[in-house]
């Protein structure tokens, strides 16, 4: 205890005494009375009265530095008062109007309907998004046409086709999308994307190479313009033709139409498959192929596209349909055939003719 005593009364700790100022008085500074007068040039801090001290008090309070940032027609706190009830339904109104416009954007946005047709509008998807891809697709077709386009422009060229082949038809006729269009979707890419893949296995990537140009079997442009338009007329006929897609069965009703699907599928793999093997930079034949598929129809890669479009029918219900697009190609791919088979005799001689008298169907076994 003496220690903590003797450690609060150490001089260390001991107040210092005050130093001996005189007081300041006012009246022994020499002053000038002239440097009392008010100046021309106000003071940066001019003198206040309590009352004036008060008054800009409260200005500052009712007028903060950030004021301007400030909706001008928004009452401030110490103004609520003043508030009349046609300013106050203004902002109801406004305040409403805005959480209306919330709760139906949002519902809007989180119905599935509003992603996968249009109601009232040719807007909404898929009219806004087809309309675009297509656009799309003629501008990448474009630039394919005159020897400029990317891989990824060629690939949207497909895409865009096969959309409005698939996907936008039943969209329209049924209000959404389920089932076998969207099957069909991936389907008819693997189909039109597999001679690409066998492209790219035999010679390392996707560039077409220079042939014969006698190989280049092509039809006049109004008879390929008129199949394309054919060909995309019928696949909407199905579409219109058909029952609503949640009227159509699944499961085990449609393992017959699996097995069509897997027939298509193993007859366009072989039928490629054994052209590229017998054949020079894919597109020139130097033999007769007489395996796989060919040895029972003599123009699979034909019958496959023909099978393709026909399983499209069949999925959708839509047997008049089937008959429109099975004719449409036998004219189109009959005729392709014909001057294909010529230029096949011209090159092997009584070697295609045999194959021909022994397989006598062009498309169908």
């Amino acid at each position: 205890m003496a220690t903590i005593t003797h450690f609060l009364y150490s001089p260390l700790l001991s107040p210092k005494p005050k130093p001996n100022r005189k007081p300041f008085i006012l009246s022994s500074l020499p002053l000038n009375p002239l440097a009392l007068r008010r100046s021309s040039t106000p003071h940066p801090f001019p003198f206040s009265t309590p009352n004036s001290l008060r008054h800009s008090h409260k200005h500052l309070a009712r007028n903060p530095p950030n004021s301007s940032i400030l909706p001008q027609s928004l009452p401030s706190i110490d103004d609520l008062s003043n508030l009349t009830p046609l300013t106050i339904c203004k902002w109801s109104a406004v305040i409403s109007l805005a959480v209306f416009a919330t709760k139906k954007t949002i519902s809007t946005l989180l119905n599935p309907f509003f992603w996968t047709y249009f109601s009232w509008s040719w807007i909404f998807w898929p009219w806004f998004l087809a309309l675009s891809l297509a656009i799309y697709g003629f501008y990448c077709f474009y630039k394919h046409y005159t020897g400029q386009s990317s891989l990824f422009e060629q690939l949207a060229i497909v895409t865009s086709t096969i959309t409005w082949l698939t996907l936008v038809p039943p969209a329209h006729f049924n209000g959404f999308l389920e089932g076998w269009p969207i099957a069909l979707f991936f389907i008819y890419h693997y189909v039109f994307f597999f001679e690409s893949t066998v492209r790219r296995r035999l010679y390392g990537d996707l560039y077409p190479r220079a042939h014969d140009p006698k190989w280049d079997i092509t039809l006049p442009l109004p008879f390929r313009m008129g199949f394309a338009m054919l060909v995309l007329v019928g696949h909407w006929l199905a579409a219109f033709e058909g029952p609503e897609l949640h009227l159509i069965s699944g499961g085990w009703a449609n393992f017959a139409t699996w097995v069509f699907v897997a027939a298509m599928m193993f007859m366009r793999y072989h039928s490629i498959l054994y052209l590229s093997k017998y054949s020079e930079k894919v597109a020139v034949p130097t033999a007769v192929v007489q395996f796989g598929p060919y040895r029972w129809v003599r123009h699979p890669i034909y019958a496959s596209t023909m099978l393709l479009f026909a399983l499209h029918c069949i999925t959708l219900r839509a047997p008049l349909s089937l008959l429109f697009i099975v004719a449409t190609c036998l004219v189109y791919y009959g005729r392709k055939a014909e001057l294909e088979e010529t230029l096949l005799v011209e090159q092997f001689g009584e070697k295609y003719k045999e194959y021909a008298d022994k397989v006598k169907s062009s498309f169908s076994p």
